[in-house]
């Protein structure tokens, strides 16, 4: 007889970067990609293919985001990947011989360390995974391994958009780039930022071409619903009211300090002890015509025991220190020591410790699941599900030994009576009924609201996104880009322009002030090109003629934004159902 558990878990990995390819290389650019691949995906797939071999079935929930899948798919990733992992190589082989030089015999051993992790990422990127790293999710997926979800298509945020054709375009670009390299539409969908926003007469937050009257939208969840997507996720806060934690605050010293002016003027909503992040509830903004749809929230204990660098277990002393590194090749060869120590005073990184570290981190979070569990199980007489979402990045990438982490974890609840594996689809599928709720606008954010994407530093990128939106939904119902493939060349390029700069990430690259820089001149560049296509287009449709400068300034354009090649402009035209 199958013992009854107490409760389901699942880990969600959130996996997103915005489009970096053509864009720069070091310090911000095409090496955030190759960084994360060789410390992230690729070590995620090697932790599930060897779940399975030791006969476990990993049941993990995991996001690609379609900007993500694009670039991973792309051959001139593929090519410059490869250039990446033998730069690593080359750099561990060059501090072998320093250390040589030195004495230094711990320092060598752990270059000579790094060398064969490198190599053993390049071995399996090549002979493992044929350099197809989308083809080996989408077979875990066809295997029942994994359920993969989606994401807004270049991650944009969607209660500050100002058009619902913009969100439209979004979720529907978010599906169609999924069903190519999956081969089936997804289930479900992180909202980027876990950021939602009901139906109601919403008004711009800026002053802008689009003025500040306020105006009817439709709820995020009605987008979904129409395009048949079954559940997304949300921050507890969003879910129960309370104060937010805030998944990022911890990580980005800027972010810290401008948290500290908004707080004295934040009320948060007061706590819903009712509701249970272990429960199943349903949202529907329009219930009159739409299916409702299931959210999944974050638990925030578990959360802060992996999100914290300073808390949780990534500040362990005896962990691979994030931010200390070896010029010129870049590599780390110190732990953590103490989270508040100064960098000179860090202490030597010593692999052979970590195993332990991992062992006793892991049986507490597993620990840590159950206790939960077993609390709702009592109290509501039900069996709980507990979804532990994060940015997959922060495993592998931000803390070395994450990946080690998930394993062990996946490995204890395997072997535990009380507690089952079970991805969101699965959990979806052995629920059939749920309460209906209204969920308030909010997001992961600290405070649960906007304001890491929309603040005195940001501003000014929504000013000119609002008049862009408005721009673009002009030329898609105006132009004569169905009949005219010319038109229609310039006016597709021109969309996929304005999602480039649509992307969520710009505006936290600004405030956290991590890559400032870098994201205000992506954000313009892109702007800018799409506003001149713009022009091009409309140039077009009078003259039928645009001199060849402009032709090429097309055909670059193409070459250096080369995703979505499946791109509708009548998403950009109207919403399906307009809002009442």
């Amino acid at each position: 007889m199958t013992h009854s558990p107490v409760g389901y878990f699942s880990f969600v990995l959130h996996s997103h970067l915005p489009y970096v390819l053509s864009h720069g290389s070091w310090p911000h650019g095409t090496d955030w990609l190759n960084e994360a691949t060789a410390e992230t995906y690729i070590p995620i797939l090697n932790c599930i293919n060897e779940c399975i071999e030791q006969g476990i079935q990993p049941r993990l929930t995991i996001g690609i985001s379609p900007v993500l899948a694009e670039q991973l798919d792309d051959e001139a990733f593929k090519a410059g990947f490869d250039a990446y992992l033998q730069i690593k190589i080359d750099a561990a082989l060059a501090d072998q011989k320093t250390f040589k030089k030195q004495r230094e015999t711990e320092l060598f051993e752990l270059a000579h360390w790094w060398e064969t992790i490198y190599r053993g990422i390049r071995r399996d990127f090549v002979e493992r995974y044929q350099r197809d790293l989308i083809t080996e999710f989408r077979r875990l997926l066809n295997k029942g391994y994994l359920d993969i979800f989606t994401c807004g298509a270049t991650h944009g945020y969607f209660p500050l958009l100002s058009q619902d054709t913009s969100i439209r375009a979004q979720v529907k670009m978010a599906i169609k780039c999924h069903q190519r390299h999956f081969g089936r539409k997804p289930r479900g969908i992180w909202l980027p930022e876990c950021a939602y926003r009901p139906r109601y007469a919403w008004a711009p937050p800026v002053d802008s071409a689009i003025g500040r009257r306020a105006y009817p939208r439709k709820g995020v969840d009605e987008f979904l619903s129409e395009n048949g997507i079954e559940y997304f996720f949300v921050d507890s806060s969003t879910l129960k009211g309370g104060k937010a934690i805030g998944v990022y605050i911890a990580r980005f010293e800027g972010l810290q300090q401008l948290w500290e002016q908004y707080e004295r003027a934040f009320n948060p909503r007061e706590e819903d002890f009712e509701k249970s992040c272990y429960e199943s509830y349903q949202v529907n903004s329009m219930p009159e015509t739409h299916q409702p749809v299931s959210i999944f929230a974050r638990d925030p204990e578990t959360g802060i025991q992996v999100w914290s660098g300073t808390h949780g277990y990534p500040g362990d002393g005896w962990y691979l220190d994030f931010h200390k590194k070896n010029f010129p090749g870049g590599l780390r060869y110190w732990r953590v020591t103490d989270s508040r120590m100064d960098m000179a005073d860090k202490k030597r990184y010593h692999p052979e410790k970590i195993d332990e570290r991992l062992f006793e981190n892991a049986a507490h979070f597993v620990g840590l699941i159950k206790q939960k569990l077993t609390q709702y199980h009592q109290s509501h007489a039900g069996t709980g599900f507990l979804a532990a979402p994060f940015d997959t990045e922060l495993f592998g990438h931000w803390w070395f030994e994450g990946i080690g982490f998930i394993k062990k974890v996946i490995q204890r609840i395997a072997n535990d009576p009380d507690i089952r594996l079970a991805t969101c689809a699965e959990v979806l599928d052995r629920r059939h009924s749920a309460r209906l709720i209204n969920l308030p606008e909010g997001s992961w954010g600290e405070g649960g609201y906007h304001f890491i994407w929309l603040n005195k530093d940001t501003d000014w990128t929504w000013i000119q996104l609002y008049t862009a939106e408005m721009r673009m939904q002009m030329l898609a119902r105006s132009t004569n880009h169905r009949q005219d493939e010319k038109v229609g060349k310039i006016v597709r390029q021109a969309a996929r322009e304005l999602m480039l700069a649509q992307a969520s990430d710009w505006q936290f690259l600004i405030t956290t002030r991590s890559a400032a820089d870098y994201a205000e001149t992506r954000f313009s560049k892109h702007i800018a090109d799409f506003n001149r296509l713009a022009d091009m287009a409309e140039n077009y449709e009078r003259k039928k003629a645009l001199p060849p400068d402009d032709w090429e300034f097309l055909e670059r354009c193409q070459m250096r934004d080369a995703l979505f090649p499946d791109i509708d402009i009548e998403w950009f035209a109207s919403v399906e159902l307009p809002a009442i």
